[in-house]
């Protein structure tokens, strides 16, 4: 009886894990190899097709969903014609991530993400489940579909748990050729506040050859904890050479309200 107990609360919880989908013709298929389940499922479809698959995400990222009148859910095709009245909030995020993707013309339109727990309205179109999809291959797929125009695909990867993502963070932070993808890139490493996460955003303010970049990084330092991110901001505005950097790092030090931030204009201000 203690093992179909068992049982039982594992299958509940896998299906916990599965989009919340309404007024769509729902089919479940396996994702095997992702990269090449997709491409081939991407070139077969003309008419429009929503494609969708769970990852765990990272805790706390918060809950992902769209909130209309009332109502708890998203409307894909752009209005809920299914309404669910609104839930409890989940304070510390779903442990679950949606990916989903907009298929039409044998192309990726879209590329959205929800929490497990959001209801999802396909506005009648076909939705298609792709189960078993491991995390890392996921993240590959995404850092694929990353461009100036589709950065929806980074906000992805920022919230997968794996590993993977933050290699993909920190390559894209380096390495795209687009200044908006870099500093994107940056903004979500920040939210991982690690030591590999905060010496990329570090080298990207001394290195990399975007003002704009520059800008986007000391913001992002600003998002690191306190105890970590109000440290550098100081060293930044005394010693920084562009005075852009020290410009920015001023301002988020003066919106921070920290006691070191407040000493440290105390020193300046009375030299």
């Amino acid at each position: 009886m203690k093992r179909l107990a068992i049982v039982l609360a594992f299958s509940v919880s896998a299906l916990a894990q599965q989009p919340r989908v309404t007024n769509a013709k729902i089919e479940n298929r396996p994702a095997g190899n992702l990269e090449a389940t997709f491409h081939s499922l991407v070139a077969a479809q003309d008419a429009p097709v929503w494609v969708a698959y769970s990852v765990p995400a990272v805790p706390g990222h918060g809950d992902s969903c769209c909130w209309n009148d009332g109502y708890r859910g998203c409307g894909l095709e752009g209005r809920i014609t299914t309404p669910v009245a609104a839930g409890p909030v989940l304070l510390e995020g779903s442990s679950t991530l949606v990916v989903l993707f907009r298929v039409a013309n044998r192309a990726v339109e879209k590329v959205r993400m929800a929490s497990a727990g959001c209801d999802l309205d396909a506005g009648g179109l076909p939705f298609i489940i792709l189960d078993g999809v491991k995390p890392g291959e996921s993240v590959a797929l995404l850092s694929t579909l990353v461009t100036a125009k589709r950065d929806q695909a980074l906000s992805a990867i920022a919230m997968h748990a794996d590993p993977a993502a933050v290699a993909s963070l920190l390559a894209l932070a380096k390495n795209d050729p687009t200044p908006h993808i870099r500093g994107q890139a940056l903004f979500w490493l920040a939210h991982r506040a690690g030591q590999k996460e905060t010496a990329a955003i570090t080298d990207a303010i001394a290195n990399d050859p975007s003002t704009e970049v520059k800008k986007k990084a000391v913001f992002a330092l600003q998002q690191l904890p306190k105890d970590e991110g109000i440290p550098l901001l100081i060293q930044l505005a005394r010693t920084n050479k562009n005075a852009e950097v020290r410009k920015q790092a001023m301002f988020w030090l003066g919106q921070s309200k920290d006691p070191r931030a407040v000493s440290f204009f105390e020193e300046i201000l009375g030299k």
